[in-house]
């Protein structure tokens, strides 16, 4: 399921950019023809891959808003040579190609959705960095080792099973946690 809301809004986006100045009528028309070519060329550019056979997938274009280059987002497995594609691309849209490999976390960030619990993924609307996870930290909390359980709709272990994790919480054992049916408090400053 892909974000709309206000998690969709800055999905992807690592800084927002300075305001020069107030969208003109003429600027909100380029942005436009900016987002229609980058939609047509989306659809050309995931036509050629299937054409020269190529193993990835295309996940976003973007122009730049002087339209000199496109930025093409793509995932793959392993590495690619796509330099005949480039060379298409450039020779269709007569711009400066270029190519941005993502990750799988990076693509879910860019396309946004809803996780399990029902909220904007996190990855979309807060998290600057991916922590790195363990299968451990869905053992210690005591979470079913389903797949679909603990995994993401980027297919990786879920970022918020670091959220509830005992080790980073500051105690030193789960033992040392308070039960599910009492208020918790967190150990002082200093132990933590």
């Amino acid at each position: 399921m892909q974000a709309t809301g206000p998690s969709r809004k800055f999905a992807g986006a690592s800084t927002l950019r300075r305001v020069l100045r107030p969208a003109t009528a003429e600027d909100i028309e380029t942005h436009e023809r900016g987002r229609a070519l980058a939609r047509e060329a989306a659809e050309y550019g995931r036509a050629k891959i299937r054409s020269l056979k190529l193993d990835f997938k295309v996940v976003d274009v973007e122009c730049s808003f002087d339209g000199r280059r496109m930025t093409f987002s793509f995932t793959s497995e392993g590495r690619v040579d796509f330099r005949e594609l480039v060379r298409d691309l450039g020779q269709q849209y007569k711009r400066r190609i270029e190519m941005r490999q993502l990750g799988a976390r990076d693509e879910a960030k860019q396309l946004g959705g809803y996780g399990i619990c029902g909220r904007p993924l996190c990855c979309s609307t807060f998290l600057k960095e991916f922590p790195q996870i363990s299968i451990k930290m869905a053992k210690r909390q005591g979470i079913g080792m389903n797949p679909s359980k603990i995994s993401g709709l980027c297919g990786r272990l879920m970022c918020c099973l670091r959220y509830e994790d005992y080790e980073d919480s500051g105690y030193s054992s789960s033992s040392e946690l308070p039960r599910s049916s009492e208020p918790g408090r967190l150990p002082p400053a200093s132990a933590r």
